[in-house]
C-alpha cells in the first residue's frame, strides 16, 4: 500500500477512534496534508472530518499545509518510528517535511494533529 493510499484511509481510522474525535471537539479548520506529490484537503468540524478530498482542487484554500515526501511518511508511520521520524517537528528539523500557513490552529490543537497524522501507524502491521 502506498503512503497516499494509507493516508486515504484516515476517515475510517478517525471514525474508529472515539477518544481522538472527542479530544478534537473544538477543532474546526481546513488544512492540507501532502503525501509526496499527492495533496489531501481535510475539512475538520468539531474534530470530525466533514470533508476529505484527495487530489488537486483549483482555488482550494487551507489554513496551513504540512508537506513531506513518501519516505518521510513511511518512516513516520512505522509502528515504532526511529528517532527523528517519530514527530511532525522532528520531520521538519531533519528537512523531511515543511509546514506553512497560519500555525495558530495547528499549535492550539497540536496534540490532536500529531495524533491524527499518526493514525496510519495502525495500518503498518497490515498487508
Amino acid at each position: 500500500m502506498s503512503p497516499a493510499d494509507r493516508f486515504a484511509r484516515l476517515p475510517d481510522l478517525l471514525a474508529d477512534d472515539s477518544d481522538l474525535a472527542r479530544r478534537g471537539r473544538w477543532v474546526t479548520v481546513d488544512c492540507r496534508i501532502d503525501i509526496g506529490e499527492q495533496p489531501f484537503f481535510l475539512g475538520l468540524e468539531n474534530g470530525a472530518l466533514a470533508a476529505f478530498e484527495r487530489g488537486t482542487r483549483l482555488m482550494r484554500s487551507s489554513a496551513f499545509t504540512i508537506r513531506a515526501d513518501e519516505e518521510a511518511w513511511t518512516q513516520h508511520w512505522q509502528a515504532m518510528p526511529a528517532p527523528g521520524w517519530h514527530d511532525l517537528f522532528a520531520l521538519t528539523k531533519r528537512g523531511a517535511a515543511t509546514m506553512e500557513g497560519d500555525f495558530r490552529p495547528l499549535l492550539q490543537h497540536l496534540q490532536f494533529f500529531k495524533d491524527l497524522l499518526a493514525l496510519p501507524r495502525r495500518l503498518s502491521t497490515e498487508g
